[in-house]
């Protein structure tokens, strides 16, 4: 990939899976023997990024320690929210602010991911360059989802995201951003939706279909349900 580094989100408290959030953050979740956030890490790997910033808050330290463990070749730097969360955007701001790169790679780390990604991510980077785009989002039709009470977030045609009355599309937690879409806010704190509601007005928030079925730890009963699988 093009494409040098990729962010992790990790801050989230993880609400919806208590009470096994309680004492550990979700992306020390596992499911098989392996975290999620080994999964992002791992793919991470997989597409040729070696660097990786990942952000904390919610039990900060047990994350810390879990990354400064592992041995996989990667350069992860850990990026802390500070005082107060940040949200989706406000966290992706903080790690980004001190890069001289443009272009990052952004994954959840509730999402199952897997090398069955790799050539996915690789074609929408392709698509992300050649449309000259500042944001792609990975989607899938909701069909796919193993969470079937997951809603559509948007409906697609020639890669440009909609929203409208029956949204047929999720977002996999899996995105290519550019700097500059941050260089006019003065939030601090703000969610990733408020640079995608922009883009939307605009027809330009860009997306790639995936077609691999789509695993995502919504909540502790579909947590349950994957153990399961």
């Amino acid at each position: 990939m093009e494409i040098k580094t990729a962010l992790i989100l990790c801050a989230g408290y993880g609400k919806r899976l208590h009470p096994l959030t309680l004492e550990l953050p979700k992306p020390l979740l596992k499911l098989h023997n392996i975290t999620l956030l080994e999964k992002s890490l791992y793919l991470s790997k997989s597409l040729g990024i070696k660097k990786i910033k990942l952000n904390t808050f919610y039990l900060k330290e047990k994350i810390k320690n879990f990354v400064n463990n592992l041995n996989l070749n990667l350069d992860i730097e850990i990026v802390e929210d500070g005082n107060q969360i940040l949200d989706t955007g406000g966290g992706i701001l903080n790690m980004i602010k001190k890069s001289n790169e443009e272009n990052f790679l952004v994954l959840n780390s509730d999402t199952l991911w897997s090398d069955r990604y790799v050539s996915c991510i690789k074609d929408m980077e392709k698509v992300y360059f050649n449309e000259k785009s500042k944001n792609i989002l990975l989607v899938v039709n909701k069909i796919l989802s193993f969470d079937p009470n997951l809603k559509g977030d948007f409906n697609l045609n020639n890669n440009i995201l909609k929203k409208e009355d029956n949204n047929n599309f999720i977002y996999t937690g899996c995105q290519i951003i550019n700097k500059s879409l941050f260089s006019k806010v003065s939030s601090k704190s703000f969610s990733i939706l408020d640079i995608w509601n922009d883009l939307l007005e605009q027809n330009e928030l860009f997306a790639y279909e995936s077609k691999n079925k789509f695993y995502h730890v919504t909540d502790f009963k579909i947590y349950q349900k994957l153990l399961k699988n």
